[in-house]
């Protein structure tokens, strides 16, 4: 095998290791070895972002196949054509920013503890990393097509790509 599936492999499993630390039904919460406080609006607020961050997630599932030029039968991830619609107009990396939403911000704001802090920091840098090692190979299956949209779409900052998105929007219906 080598170095360059060595290192998905390694990072998937420390990601996966992680993911399990933080996912919202902890197992040292939930047994009583970690006691953490209940605060509902925190709850409440953290149930909302993994349901929006699990949307997220799900992202590339739904559009790749319709949008990506995907083979009938074959998994999403054998997109052949550049999606730049839907939410991948807002950002470039939805499931990355959904991950990071789902399993870590929301942990946090389900258990508040300085444990899952500290857990989650090494997940969001390896789901940051991770964006960019992805865009470097993008960059070689699209060409310049990914490196202009690159320029159009932020990576994850959702706020900056919907105001992006709106003033696209206005300037298209408003010319």
């Amino acid at each position: 095998m080598d170095w360059t599936k060595n290192k998905e492999i390694l990072v998937m499993t420390i990601l996966t290791l992680l993911c399990i630390a933080c996912f919202p039904a902890n197992p040292l919460v939930l047994s009583g070895v970690l006691e953490v406080g209940f605060y509902l609006p925190s709850f409440v607020i953290g149930w909302i972002i993994w349901v929006i961050g699990m949307i997220l997630v799900m992202a590339p599932i739904i559009t790749f196949p319709r949008h990506g030029g995907v083979a009938r039968g074959k998994s999403f991830v054998h997109t052949t054509r550049l999606v730049d619609t839907g939410i991948y107009s807002v950002v470039r990396h939805p499931q990355y920013l959904g991950g990071i939403l789902a399993l870590f911000l929301t942990t946090i704001l389900f258990y508040p503890h300085w444990l899952f802090a500290v857990l989650g920091i090494p997940g969001v840098l390896i789901l940051y990393f991770s964006t960019i090692w992805e865009e470097k190979r993008l960059i070689q299956q699209f060409g310049d097509d990914y490196v202009a949209y690159m320029k159009r779409v932020p990576r994850m900052n959702i706020i900056q790509g919907i105001i992006r998105r709106c003033r696209t929007w206005k300037k298209s219906v408003y010319p």
